[in-house]
């Protein structure tokens, strides 16, 4: 999953109710060419599962696909239409999704697979996946390749994602064929108050007591201050995509 390196444990996902408005702010989408990759290139039915603030859910409707957003926090979800309009939004997990079998021929995860229980998760994407459906997952992480970028992660912890992730646990399920993977780099542009919304909607900083996010928070300031030109920064990503076909 994509964790946090300098703490054992990341807190749990309902963090995020805490910081749905940075989330939506300063939270990077998702670049065009990995969401064709991962749904295709005509319009689909897709599922957006652990949708959020709808950050791919975007992308997914302005490619001309029909999707059904599912997300567990109201507080994500009711900011979920002002981002994705088109969109039909629902309450629900990947561990209890609230459609009928069949009934996608898509099923996305984006930033959200390392919260489901896989065990559980994956038999029900199955389900609601129509015969040769598709799973994609999809995260961005930071480029550390950029020294500053590098700096960022030493500040407020690295991010990666490991092959137990995604590959192995849609392996493991037997419900799916050969996992492919592939990566788009890709550049979000930030201002100083978007790259502070950024780094509170990490759920490892939200949880943290508020004495020190604002220590974070200056140390980060600083690094904005050093590194940005006319008032903004770019901030390298790549963008990792998984997807596999129903059996």
């Amino acid at each position: 999953m994509i964790v946090n390196r300098d703490e054992e444990s990341r807190g749990p996902a309902t963090s995020f109710a805490l910081v749905a408005e940075a989330y939506s702010h300063g939270r990077p989408g998702y670049p065009d060419e990995a969401t064709r990759w991962l749904v295709g290139e005509s319009p689909r039915d897709v599922l957006d599962l652990g949708a959020g603030t709808g950050k791919l859910t975007r992308s997914l409707v302005s490619l001309g696909h029909r999707v059904t957003a599912v997300e567990p926090l109201t507080e994500m979800l009711e900011l979920l239409p002002a981002a994705a309009p088109g969109a039909f939004a629902m309450l629900g997990s990947a561990e209890v999704i609230p459609l009928p079998d069949a009934s996608a021929d898509v099923v996305t995860a984006a930033g959200a697979f390392h919260w489901f229980d896989h065990a559980v998760a994956l038999p029900e994407i199955a389900r609601v996946l129509r015969p040769q459906g598709r799973l994609g997952v999809v995260w961005n992480t930071r480029d550390d390749r950029e020294p500053w970028v590098a700096e960022l992660s030493r500040t407020i912890g690295a991010e990666t994602v490991a092959r137990g992730d995604a590959e192995a646990p849609i392996e493991a399920s037997g419900l799916f064929g050969p996992v492919e993977k592939t990566s788009f780099p890709w550049i979000q542009r930030l201002d100083g108050p978007m790259l502070r919304d950024l780094v509170l909607s990490r759920s490892y900083v939200a949880i943290k007591p508020r004495e020190e996010q604002e220590r974070i928070l200056a140390d980060v300031d600083l690094l904005f201050a050093d590194h940005a030109r006319r008032g903004e920064i770019e901030l390298p990503y790549v963008t990792e995509c998984y997807r596999a076909e129903l059996r």
